[in-house]
């Protein structure tokens, strides 16, 4: 496995940023000698900025500064009601006038399941702010005329449920938080057999019995656990909730047929990631000029089961995109 940051790590600072009304709490990772580029890395559910953690040592040792923030609804970041702050509309905006905050001309931009999508869009409505992105699991989809939810897609049904108040009023404090995130991260119990899947969603009634997830320590999935209980898990549910409002701002984008992406992209995905399947990515190409695509053996946390297989390919990828001659300072 590649070197990973720990929950509690002095190689990492914890900030907040007040931006568009809100706060963003964020880690902030410095390499070691003159930064020569910023990284931003958006994570999705149900994650945290920490779960960069095998990322975030191969961006300092790049010469890169690390920006990994927690998104809307999690952690340290402020958590409202309604789910109109949950758009990628709301999160590109935020994560450019933070990085406008910071004194950010460029970045890098990565991103993972729901962070994947807001990659896009940022991309898409603030191109000079990016230099080259890469997305984990997160295929680009164009901007469609008719909006089609994904809960109506079989693999993705388990939306039905996060959508809905099931969810928010079974899980509530930190035991029950950490026992749904251990069966979301693949959990399961001593019959082999999970409590969540993709086509129905949690078992309640299964959680208690399940045996920790192999993909998170018990360290991290504790950590996980205290970061959610601070708001519950209505601001991290409420990305589910944002479907037509997400189809409404991105049928303003106006993009044609022949939209390419000008700056350069990486994707990777995992060969076992279900709710991802690699059909999905077939005419992806076709949206970028510079378009580079992996597949690598693990599910939708490849970047952790296989850190080092995707840590190698991300190094490769950034091998000629970062400026060694450039001085990259930051506002404190």
């Amino acid at each position: 496995m590649a070197t990973k940051i720990l929950p509690r790590d002095s190689r990492i600072r914890y900030l907040s940023a007040r931006v568009n009304g809100q706060t963003y709490g964020y880690i902030r990772a410095e390499p070691t000698g003159t930064p020569h580029g910023t990284v931003f890395l958006l994570h999705g559910f149900p994650d945290l900025s920490f779960g960069w953690r095998y990322q975030i040592p191969l961006f300092m040792s790049l010469g890169l500064r690390v920006i990994a923030p927690d998104l809307m609804g999690y952690g340290l970041t402020s958590a409202p009601e309604s789910p109109a702050f949950y758009t990628y509309k709301r999160a590109a905006d935020d994560m450019a006038d933070l990085a406008r905050q910071l004194g950010c001309e460029s970045i890098f931009l990565g991103g993972h399941d729901w962070g994947g999508l807001v990659v896009f869009r940022l991309a898409i409505r603030y191109p000079s702010l990016v230099t080259a992105m890469f997305t984990f699991a997160t295929r680009f989809s164009p901007p469609s005329n008719e909006y089609v939810a994904y809960s109506s897609i079989p693999s993705m049904r388990y939306q039905l449920q996060f959508q809905g108040p099931e969810v928010e009023a079974n899980i509530v404090g930190e035991e029950s938080i950490r026992q749904a995130l251990n069966a979301i991260y693949g959990g399961k119990g001593t019959d082999g057999l999970a409590a969540f899947d993709m086509t129905h969603g949690l078992y309640f009634e299964s959680l208690q019995s399940l045996q920790r997830t192999i993909i998170l320590s018990e360290d991290e999935l504790d950590f996980y656990a205290a970061q959610y209980v601070k708001n519950g898990m209505h601001g991290p549910l409420n990305w589910y909730r944002t479907g037509e409002l997400n189809f409404r701002d991105d049928k303003e984008l106006g993009l044609t047929e022949n939209f390419k992406f000008k700056m350069p992209m990486l994707f990777i995905r995992g060969n076992r990631d279900f709710a991802l399947p690699k059909s999905l990515n077939d005419n992806m190409g076709q949206y970028f000029t510079s378009l580079r695509q992996y597949e690598v053996d693990g599910g939708h946390w490849a970047h952790w089961e296989q850190s080092e297989e995707v840590n190698k390919y991300v190094k490769e990828f950034f091998a000629d995109k970062i400026d060694t001659t450039k001085i990259c300072h930051l506002r404190a």
